[in-house]
């Protein structure tokens, strides 16, 4: 039986990041996951409040749950935003904001987490990009540019801590079936299901295995990978 490792996803209250936590609970590991209020995680997860975009919450968050599961041994990087507009329309503020949760929040993450992590000489820190930061979308390089730093973030990461035990990677989802997706009108999401070759959306739960196997034993030897969990939309790029 393996050791129950402390995990913290942020963003884990709901779509991707909270099947991601599920699937972290079912394997028996202790599992905290961020939410804005504070609330609303999956059950069997401690729920912490913290914004991603202000470190103080940031690092009060993380001493609770280090209080209570001890330190970080896998971080997720989930919590996102988007604020889509065509550049033209696109303010310098929609810019910002979308990259300081999206790129400076795993940043703030990472730095945070790694105390511990280089303590113990091992870690797991996995980054939640997107098809869109590889493959591109109109009315979102807000969203695209930042989903895409987080490439060059985990291949940086392995750079500097690769020797440490610490491995870092990215995972790219395409479309997802959420809350978000159902709401899509019909003929939109038609036109997205004729881009992917497998013709159908995800499960967030098949994001949340591709995670759970970089973050376990078997992934040791991968880091600054790119997995995307996309049906083929991207194919890699």
């Amino acid at each position: 039986m393996t050791t129950p490792r402390s995990i913290l996803i942020t963003g884990g209250n709901r779509g991707i990041g909270r099947a991601i936590a599920e699937e972290f609970i079912s394997r028996g590991d202790l599992v905290a996951v961020t939410s804005r209020s504070g609330e609303g995680g999956p059950e069997g997860a401690l729920t912490v409040r913290a914004d991603v975009t202000d470190p103080a919450s940031l690092d009060a968050a993380f001493a609770e749950v280090e209080k209570a599961h001890g330190p970080v041994e896998v971080l997720v990087a989930n919590a996102g935003i988007t604020d889509d507009q065509l550049l033209l329309r696109m303010g310098e503020e929609s810019f910002a904001n979308v990259l300081d949760t999206n790129l400076t929040g795993p940043f703030r993450c990472v730095k945070r987490a790694i105390r511990g992590m280089l303590r113990k000489k091992q870690g797991r820190i996995v980054l939640i990009s997107s098809v869109v930061g590889l493959y591109g979308s109109p009315g979102q390089i807000n969203y695209a540019s930042a989903k895409a730093g987080l490439v060059g973030m985990a291949r940086s990461l392995t750079r500097e801590l690769g020797g440490k035990g610490i491995t870092a990677n990215v995972v790219a989802p395409g479309f997802i079936d959420t809350d978000m997706t159902a709401q899509l009108p019909a003929a939109t999401r038609e036109q997205y299901l004729q881009s992917i070759p497998a013709g159908r959306f995800a499960a967030p739960q098949e994001v949340a295995k591709t995670v759970a196997f970089l973050a376990g034993p078997d992934a040791a030897y991968i880091s600054g990978a790119v997995i995307p969990v996309d049906g083929g939309l991207g194919m890699g790029h």
